[in-house]
């Protein structure tokens, strides 16, 4: 079976480490036969920055957020891929707020019954990845926490490849090492 993998790079330069890592990957999993599609969250047009709150996704049969613009696009995709991938580099010891956005827009990609205390999500099953690199060799432990407490709260398989110390933008890129590590991780989850 073709896995369709989502990439969404949240990296706003366009040849840095992130960048370098999701092409990697992308090396890895094209050479399966994966349909990839790669998402630069750093472009996307946005009504408003962020989840609203208005919770009227919770009050529509569609998984989808009710605000039209490029994050619910990208939401509607999510829900269609097998595996999501999320790239990042570290920011303040955290993913990048171009990729911020989009995980809060998730929320519309589940389903709470508060009553009953049941929770139903379009994702589980799916699996999630995350491709992260920092400059150096602090705060990837505190940038992965959220993404397997999602991945384990919403029934996903997870991965990550973390690089610390890459350097400075496109450093990564003189690192046949890490090359190797992200083609392979590419080629295991396709």
């Amino acid at each position: 079976m073709t896995k369709k993998i989502l990439i969404l790079s949240g990296s706003p330069k366009k040849n840095g480490n992130t960048a370098a890592l999701v092409e990697w990957f992308m090396e890895g999993a094209g050479s399966r036969g994966a349909k990839i599609e790669l998402i630069h969250a750093a472009f996307l047009q946005y009504k408003f920055p962020g989840c609203t709150s208005c919770r009227l996704c919770q009050k529509q049969k569609a998984y989808e957020c009710v605000i039209e613009d490029d994050a619910n696009l990208a939401l509607r995709k999510m829900a269609a891929a097998d595996v999501i991938v999320m790239a990042t580099p570290l920011y303040f010891f955290a993913a990048s707020a171009q990729l911020k956005v989009l995980i809060d827009r998730m929320f519309s990609l589940y389903k709470w019954d508060n009553a009953a205390g049941t929770m139903r999500t379009v994702l589980k099953g799916k699996t999630l990845l995350l491709l992260a690199s920092a400059f150096e060799d602090a705060g990837m432990d505190a940038l992965e926490k959220p993404f397997v407490l999602t991945a384990d709260y919403s029934g996903m398989e997870y991965g990550s490849l973390l690089v610390s110390n890459a350097g400075e933008s496109g450093d990564i890129r003189k690192r046949s090492d890490i090359h190797e590590k992200a083609v392979a991780f590419g080629k295991k989850f396709a």
